[in-house]
């Protein structure tokens, strides 16, 4: 049986590989304990005691607005280790799975970009995810990078959950309406990458950088609002919902700047490997359906 290696297994789509990888091998999850991405002899001890035929890497620097007051950190972790874990790779002969982000382009350009469009990452962290990608092309091995959009889970800490946060506690939500993605649930990301591991010497073959997001694109603003019209009707939103205020990135700033279009066409993946994505608003409300589910279940839980 294929034997895989996950890293990242606690965080949003780490999480939910570590649930479904099963499907298509053993596999040996790891956290920043057994494999440290600061820590190159972490790393390489890490891989060679796992022996994998395939490596993905799931963990990574994902804090936006903190990568620009810890931009070594964020090098270190997004570009520095997926060089080291790729050179590993190759020295075994593993396929490399590398998850990246839209961030890498300048979001200047009015239709979707394809994989061959020039990068120009505006804030550290994508730079650092840059780096990264460039680190493991470089080294040559068998490898997928996933360039990914918007991504949200169950977990607390995201979009989708801050946005159902605020609307328990705020009369209005500033949100804003100028920035547009595929809105991804990391469920569904981590099932088209079994489907893709399932065609794995395919995978070995068309080593190269592949988008894969959500079908179909909105803004922040409508997606905000989608979240709490899905919401209610499921019952677990306010009876009454905030006013709903859009803004433009100029009236909200952060410390990292962010691309104004990040949509990515899903041409290239689905035409390589025939994986396609559900649409944004599908899984945007199986995502909210199994919120609703988990919170039930507290509910009626025993104290």
């Amino acid at each position: 049986m294929t034997t895989i290696l996950l890293t990242g297994m606690a965080g949003q789509v780490g999480r939910e590989l570590a649930s479904l990888l099963p499907r298509v091998g053993c596999v040996v999850a790891t956290g920043r304990r057994q494999l440290d991405l600061t820590d190159p002899d972490s790393i390489r001890r890490a891989i060679r005691d796992a022996a994998p035929s395939v490596i993905v890497n799931a963990a990574g620097y994902t804090a936006v607005d903190d990568a620009e007051s810890e931009q070594a950190l964020a090098i270190q972790v997004n570009g520095v280790a997926p060089g080291i874990i790729a050179e590993e790779a190759k020295r075994i002969g593993a396929l490399l799975v590398h998850y990246s982000t839209h961030y890498v382009y300048a979001g200047g350009q009015e239709k979707p970009y394809v994989e061959e469009d020039p990068p120009g990452p505006l804030n550290v962290y994508g730079k650092s995810k840059l780096e990264g990608e460039r680190a493991i092309t470089a080294v040559g091995g068998a490898h997928l990078i996933l360039r990914t959009s918007w991504i949200y889970s169950t977990q607390p800490i995201n979009f989708v959950q801050t946005i159902l946060k605020l609307a328990r506690e705020r009369q209005e939500l500033r949100v804003v309406e100028d920035q547009t993605g595929s809105p991804t649930w990391a469920r569904e990301l981590a099932k088209a990458t079994v489907e893709l591991l399932r065609q794995e010497q395919l995978a070995r073959q068309e080593s190269g950088i592949y988008h894969l997001s959500a079908t179909g694109h909105t803004t922040r603003f409508s997606f905000a609002k989608r979240i709490l019209e899905i919401s209610r009707g499921l019952s677990h939103a306010p009876a009454t919902l905030p006013a709903m205020r859009p803004v433009t990135t100029a009236e909200y700033p952060l410390p990292a700047a962010r691309p104004i279009n990040v949509m990515t066409s899903q041409s290239k993946i689905a035409r390589r490997f025939g994986v396609e994505m559900p649409p944004w608003e599908a899984q945007l409300e199986d995502c909210l359906r199994e919120l609703l589910a988990d919170g039930q279940r507290a509910r009626s839980a025993p104290a």
